[in-house]
Order: C-alpha cells, then sequence, then structure tokens
C-alpha cells in the first residue's frame, strides 16, 4: 500500500484543500467520497481479518465525517452479512451533513444506533463493546486539535484496556494530523485505514506506534490534487519511486562513468570508518575509490581492502590529520568529497574541513567528526553557490549544531531537519528511525525501510559510503541521498533477516547491498537464507 510512485504526508488543513478542491472544483460530491472511504475500510478489514465474517464487531462513531464514514462501515459489514452493533458518541440531534444522511440510511434499514451520552451510558453499554472481536473507531478524524478529556478519556482507556483489535478511521482518535506528538489519551489501534494520503502521524513516533498496520487507501481524490496543494513538502521515499533512480549500465560502460569518490576518513584507532565509508561507496556503484587518510594509518586502511587506492596525508603525533592535509585533498582529482568519519576533531581536522567548504570545488558529503568540527560555530556550516553540500548527523551530532539537547532533537525531528536544510543551504540527512532527507529548498522525505539492529556502531559511516558513491552517480544530492537512505535500510532488513537484530553489525549492511539493489530494482530476486 506504500509503493506509489510518489506519496505526499499531509496535515490537517491540507486534507481539508484536497478534499474541498475534489468536491467543488472537480465535482464529486463529498457523499460519493464518505461512501468510498467507508467501503475502503470493510476492504481492509476483510484483508487483515480472515475470520470477519464470524466476528461481532462494535462501530463507535462520532457526530462528524469521521463517523459518518463509521456509518457507511457498519451498513457495508451489515450488507455482507457481518453481526454490527452501532454506537454514537453523542446524540443524535447532534449530526449534521453527509453523516446524519447516512445515520439516517442505517435508521430505514432498521439499525438502532445507541447513544452514548455521558459517562452512566458507556458504562452500561462497555460490557458489550468489550464482548465483540473487534472494534471500528470511527470517533474523531483528521480534525482534533486538543488532546482527549473527560467522558473521550474513559472510553479510550477502556478500549485500550479490552484486549479487543481496533481498527482505525483515518487517525486513531486522540491523535492529531498535525504533529507526531501524541497530545494526550489515544486510541492504541491494531490497524489503521486512512485516506488519499497518510497524515503526520501515521509515520513518525512516537504517534506511528499507536497506527498499528497501515493501509492508505483510494477514495477517488485524484494524485495530482494531493501533489499541488500547498504549504510544507513532506513525502515518502516508496520503492517505486527509487526503483527509477537505478538504471541498468550501458555495455560500453567505463569506471570512470560513475564517479570518482575521495574518502577523507580515519586516524589512529579509527582506522574502521574509514574501510567501512570506503568499502560501501564501492558496493554501492563508485567506480574509482581513493581513501585519503593520515599517513601512519595508510598501512592499516589499506591492507582492509585491495579496491580502494589510498593517499597518505600529513598527520601529527596522534595519529590524526595536520594542519597542512587541505592542500594535499584539493589535489586529488574527484568528483565528490565525503569526509569525517573517524577524522578526529584537532587543529588539523578543524582546518580541512572548513577549507574543503570555502575551497572545494565539487560536492561535499560531512560526516561524523567533519560536523563536530563546527559544534562551536555552526552559522559557519553553509553550502555556497556552486556547491552541494549534504551533512548525515545523527541526533547527537544534530543537537549540537543547533544548540538543543538530543532529546529535543528527537521530538521536533522534521522540523529541526527543515530549518537547518533551508537556513544553511545544506541537504541534511537526520539519521535515526525514520531517517530523514531535508532539502535547502525545505522538502523532507520520509525513510520507512530500516530496523533497530542497525543501531550498531560503523552504520551510519556505512551511509556517508553509499550517499557518496550514489550521489556521485546520479549527479543529484537529493535523489542520491533519498536512494542511499532507502537502499541503507533494505540492506539493513535483508541483514536483519540473515543475523537477526542483535547479531547484526555494519559490515552486514555492505554485504547485502547488492542484493538491496536488485530487490529494488526488481532484476532479481535477493539471495534466499
Amino acid at each position: 500500500m506504500l509503493d506509489s510512485r510518489l506519496m505526499r504526508v499531509l496535515n490537517a488543513r491540507q486534507m481539508r484543500e484536497a478534499d474541498g478542491y475534489t468536491i467543488n472544483e472537480i465535482g464529486i460530491p463529498s457523499m460519493v467520497l464518505m461512501e468510498n472511504a467507508g467501503r475502503q475500510v470493510v476492504a481492509a478489514m476483510e484483508a487483515t481479518f480472515e475470520d470477519l465474517g464470524a466476528r461481532r464487531v462494535a462501530v463507535l462513531a462520532g457526530r462528524g465525517n469521521n463517523g459518518g464514514d463509521g456509518f457507511v462501515v457498519a451498513r457495508t459489514l451489515l450488507q455482507r452479512g457481518v453481526d454490527v452493533a452501532v454506537f454514537l458518541l453523542g446524540s443524535i440531534a447532534d449530526v449534521g451533513g453527509d453523516a446524519r444522511a447516512n445515520l439516517q440510511i442505517l435508521g430505514r434499514l432498521g439499525v438502532t444506533v445507541v447513544e452514548i451520552a455521558d459517562a452512566q451510558d458507556w458504562e452500561l453499554h462497555f460490557s458489550e463493546i468489550a464482548q465483540c472481536g473487534l472494534i471500528v473507531d470511527a470517533m474523531f478524524g483528521t480534525g482534533l486539535r486538543e488532546a482527549l478529556s473527560g467522558l473521550m478519556q474513559t472510553v479510550v482507556a477502556d478500549l485500550n484496556g479490552s484486549g479487543v483489535p481496533v481498527v482505525a478511521v483515518d487517525v486513531p482518535s486522540g491523535l492529531s494530523s498535525d504533529t507526531h506528538r501524541v497530545p494526550g489519551d489515544a486510541v492504541e489501534a491494531t490497524l489503521t485505514v486512512t485516506f488519499a494520503a497518510p497524515k503526520i502521524p501515521h509515520v513518525l513516533p512516537p504517534a506511528e506506534r499507536l497506527c498499528g498496520d497501515l493501509v492508505i487507501a483510494d477514495i477517488g481524490i485524484p494524485g495530482e490534487v494531493i501533489e499541488q496543494v500547498a504549504g510544507p513538502v513532506v513525502d515518502l521515499l516508496t520503492r517505486e519511486r527509487m526503483r527509477e533512480l537505478i538504471t541498468p549500465r550501458a555495455q560500453d560502460a567505463h569506471k570512470g562513468d560513475f564517479g570518482r569518490v575521495l574518502v577523507v576518513a580515519g586516524s589512529l584507532g579509527k582506522t574502521g570508518a574509514a574501510a567501512l565509508t570506503a568499502l560501501a561507496a564501492l558496493r554501492s556503484g563508485a567506480g574509482l575509490l581513493t581513501v585519503a587518510c593520515p599517513a601512519r594509518v595508510l598501512p592499516v586502511v589499506a591492507s582492509l581492502a585491495p579496491e580502494f587506492m589510498t593517499i597518505p596525508l600529513h598527520d601529527t603525533a596522534e595519529g590524526q590529520v595536520g594542519e597542512s592535509a587541505l592542500e594535499q585533498v584539493l589535489a586529488v582529482p574527484a568528483d565528490l568529497i565525503a569526509v569525517g568519519p573517524g577524522l578526529g576533531t584537532g587543529p588539523g581536522a578543524r582546518a580541512l574541513v572548513r577549507g574543503l567548504l570555502e575551497e572545494a570545488g565539487v560536492p561535499l558529503v560531512l560526516d561524523a567528526d567533519a560536523l563536530n568540527v563546527f559544534a562551536d560555530e555552526p552559522s559557519a556550516l553553509r553550502g555556497r553557490d556552486g556547491l552541494d553540500v549534504v551533512i548525515t548527523p545523527h541526533p547527537g551530532e544534530m543537537a549540537r549544531l543547533t544548540n538543543r539537547t538530543p532529546e529535543e532533537v528527537q521530538d521536533n525531528r522534521l522540523d529541526v531537519a527543515r530549518e537547518f536544510a533551508t537556513s544553511h543551504g545544506v541537504y541534511v540527512v537526520l539519521k535515526g528511525h525514520r531517517t530523514l532527507v531535508a532539502t535547502p529548498e525545505g522538502q523532507v522525505s520520509i525513510n520507512l525501510t530500516g530496523n533497530p539492529g542497525m543501531a550498531t556502531g560503523g552504520s551510519g559511516d556505512v551511509l556517508t559510503g553509499m550517499i557518496a558513491a550514489w550521489c556521485a552517480q546520479l549527479l543529484d544530492p537529493q535523489a542520491g541521498c533519498q536512494l542511499a537512505v532507502y537502499l541503507h535500510g533494505v540492506a539493513g532488513d535483508l541483514a536483519e533477516a540473515d543475523m537477526g537484530e542483535q547479531a547484526l553489525i555494519a559490515s552486514d549492511i555492505i554485504e547485502h547491498l547488492g542484493d538491496a539493489v536488485a530487490e529494488v530494482s526488481a532484476r532479481r530476486a535477493p539471495r534466499a537464507t
């Protein structure tokens, strides 16, 4: 369900705009959209619960359009022979619009809708609801603006404690479509069926954890309407879109066609970071790969793989790059320079990284220590005309660059990534669960691939090498970052299937990169486990 070519993530206002345009400009009546929504929920229920016909289903409806969707769900289930009980949270007299029309249809079909107006009504009927085999949450939709209180808090707490699977219509009641945060009590859904496009709480933690399995249903709103809504552009990286970026190589291709990548990394005790970055770049298709590292650690780095070239840099007694290393790096022919993994933050590293920002004539990928050298002056970390700069911070590094705590970064990942990218003119790859790719223009892409086993030392170095390789090949920093992030997660998922979460290490991700590309490009099946 998540593999359309381009999938925009909407907030509540944007969803209202898409609805309104579809109804008023295209001419699809709102009743048709509501009918489609209810029927799509039932279709998702049938696909998820094979024994749906043997279950008694309780539909809990609110007074607005989400409740109207619930009334259509109830009618459709009844027409298919399912035993359904319908409960309205509120008064029938307060139901209006299309929801009222669908409520009246239920009445004409002989369905009794039970009003639950207060805590006493809820207490009277909850035991009946808790004995059902499935509950449909159609109480609140995308328009919720504040935390639930009073009766609704009790309802949500009882539903969550009932042990009965819940199907949420559009969003679990209690969540807001405008934020990934959980503002208060919210329904813990087994399945969420949302319409036309995912919303922010569906795809970002912690709210996503309450959504269960997610189905994005087509209810008749054209895709071009979704793409044209105003406001912040947030989308999902989908397999179909990533597949378009992986093209077969020409028969007469040569290594120079696929990018000359220079990796500047490593120091005494951190040679593995340089090697992981270089190997990941090679496994991601870089045609030529050179590692520039402190002279005294070069023999170790060079021994880790015969496929990449090495260049010794002037170094210090501590085994870090010296202050004269910049001229050596600038003299190396390269289409892209990736700098930072294991580099250290001594005077030589600081001079090298800052010098590259000022003088490099090719795109830069800055990771790890290349970011840490700006911790005391983040304003100096900027792109410039004619130079694409990609930064790949984890939350701790992002916190140092933005004068926040890691917890504050995690709590506001979307805005933090977007604001830094736009204000500094760089591409930001904010790593972690649901890695984000933000552009200088303010577009943010969310990656859904990957698993907790990838939280291991060196995984970020692997991603840096992949980003360098794909940016060098595609000559498009946004596409290169997106594809690298997506494939990194796919390779991690394949490695997890082989090794398990606990045993997974960074080199396992590299080992599965070929299978990841093959799977996404659909040229062959992944290796059997």
